[in-house]
């Protein structure tokens, strides 16, 4: 049987126990003085490029933080405060942001795959070219967001709100709309082709070029 050297051990001690305070429990990690743990107040926080995955954000403080590129993937984000706060390139995937704040956040590109966001407020938010496929949105407030080609492929959007939302060549293919709020919205060019409609309100919503949408309202 090999044995590290008793050298080696001492070396390697203090480095495993960095995350460790005196009695042994672990510590939070503290990313540019901004201390990731439920309710932690970091707003305007440098957090660009952090690797954030699977960590507990709940109820944190993030308004106008800088998330740029950073892994936040199955991040529990939960009535987080992310207002204003910039998420360009982010991988949010899986993560959980169940009536979270990301009021006028700009999330352009980043990656929101299968995301848990019951009732998630986005008003004004930037999504262009970001990847929402298969997320997990009823009952979201997306009223004025800005969604340019933004994939929303199989999206799950019952009863969100999307009014005056400019979803331009927006992919919503086999997306869940039932009951979805889409007055005055932008859709042109989007594709809606499979997309379950039932209920939802396209009132003076623009449908010029979209396939799939719906041919009973008046545009």
């Amino acid at each position: 049987m090999n044995y590290l050297p008793f050298a080696l051990l001492l070396a390697l001690t203090p480095a495993l126990a960095a995350n460790a305070d005196d009695d042994g429990n672990d510590t939070p990690l503290t990313v540019n003085g901004c201390v990731i743990a439920e309710a932690s107040q970091c707003p305007g926080a440098n957090l660009r490029g952090a690797n954030l995955a699977n960590q507990d954000l709940r109820k944190m403080n993030l308004a106008g933080a800088d998330l740029r590129e950073a892994d936040l993937r199955h991040a529990q984000l939960d009535l987080a405060n992310l207002e204003k706060a910039r998420l360009q390139g982010a991988n949010l995937t899986r993560a959980s942001l169940q009536q979270s704040n990301l009021r006028l956040a700009d999330l352009s590109h980043a990656r929101l795959i299968a995301i848990q966001g019951w009732g998630l407020f986005a008003q004004g938010a930037q999504f262009e070219s970001a990847d929402l496929s298969a997320a997990y949105l009823q009952f979201a407030r997306l009223s004025g967001a800005k969604m340019h080609q933004t994939n929303l492929q199989a999206a799950d959007l019952e009863m969100a709100w999307l009014s005056k939302a400019d979803l331009q060549g927006a992919k919503l293919g086999d997306a869940n709309l039932q009951e979805a709020k889409f007055g005055q919205s932008n859709l042109a060019g989007a594709d809606l082709r499979g997309a379950r409609q039932h209920y939802g309100n396209f009132q003076e919503a623009n449908m010029e070029g979209c396939a799939g949408c719906p041919e009973t309202w008046d545009k």
